[in-house]
C-alpha cells in the first residue's frame, strides 16, 4: 500500500466532507435567519437566529466571515425566493405596460406575503455589491430589465441600464412597496397599476434614448 497516496486521500475525504457540513449548516443558519426575520422583523437579534438554526448563539458566526457575510447570504436567499416568484411574469406575451404590470403585481403580491423580508431587502446598504446581489441578476426589478431588454434589442441597439438608474428605479419600486405594506391606503390593484406605470415610462425614456421607440399598444413576444 502507498501510505502516503492512502494519508492524502483521506484528508481530502476528511476536509470534503467537513466543506460539505459546513455548507450545510450555514445554509441552515441562513434559513434560520429568514425566518427569524420574517418572524421578528429587520431588527432581529443573533439570539432569535440561534433558536431558529438550533445552534448556540456564539456559533452563529462561525460559519460565516462576519455579520455582513451573513445579511449577504440572508438577502440572496430572500431574492432567489422572489425572482422565482416573479420569473413566470417575465415569460408572456403582452404590450410592456401589461408585462411590467404582471412582474410588479408579483412583486407585490410576495411583499405582502413577506413584509419583513422585503424590509430587510430594502433596507440593506446602497453599494454596488449589495445592489447587485439584491437586483443585478437576482432582484426581480433586473429580471425586468434583461426580459425587456430582450424585448427591445436589435442588432444595432442594446439597452443595458447603467448601476446609477437601476438603483433610482429600485429605490422608486422599493419606496412605493414599504409605504403601502406600512399604510395600505390603496388596494393591491391601484399600487400595482401606479408602480408599474411608473417603471413604464422611465423605461420608455431609456429606450427612446437609445433609439428604440416602444408603442404602449405594441405586442410583444416573449423570447
Amino acid at each position: 500500500m502507498d501510505l502516503a497516496r492512502w494519508v492524502d486521500t483521506a484528508v481530502v475525504r476528511r476536509s470534503t466532507a467537513h466543506e460539505s457540513h459546513r455548507s450545510a449548516r450555514r445554509e441552515q443558519i441562513v434559513v434560520a435567519a429568514a425566518r427569524a426575520i420574517e418572524e421578528y422583523g429587520p431588527g432581529v437579534g443573533t439570539a432569535q437566529i440561534a433558536e431558529r438554526a438550533g445552534v448556540a448563539r456564539p456559533h452563529v458566526y462561525r460559519h460565516f466571515d462576519s455579520k455582513e457575510d451573513l445579511e449577504r447570504e440572508v438577502l440572496r436567499f430572500a431574492a432567489d425566493q422572489l425572482i422565482d416568484t416573479v420569473r413566470p411574469a417575465m415569460r408572456v406575451s403582452g404590450t410592456a405596460p401589461t408585462i411590467i404590470e404582471g412582474v410588479i403585481g408579483a412583486a407585490i403580491g410576495w411583499a405582502a406575503g413577506h413584509p419583513n423580508l422585503y424590509r430587510f431587502m430594502a433596507a440593506r446598504q446602497q453599494n454596488k455589491e449589495t445592489h447587485r446581489a439584491r437586483l443585478g441578476r437576482t432582484r426581480f426589478l433586473g429580471e425586468v430589465v434583461s426580459a425587456a431588454s430582450a424585448y427591445m434589442r436589435t442588432s444595432e441597439v442594446q439597452v443595458d441600464p447603467p448601476d446609477g438608474v437601476m438603483a433610482g428605479l429600485m429605490g422608486m419600486v422599493d419606496a412605493g412597496i414599504i409605504w403601502w405594506l406600512d399604510h395600505h391606503d390603496e388596494s393591491k390593484e391601484e399600487v400595482t397599476t401606479r408602480i408599474a406605470h411608473q417603471v413604464w415610462l422611465i423605461m420608455r425614456d431609456l429606450a427612446q434614448s437609445v433609439g428604440v421607440a416602444v408603442d404602449n399598444d405594441l405586442l410583444l413576444s416573449a423570447r
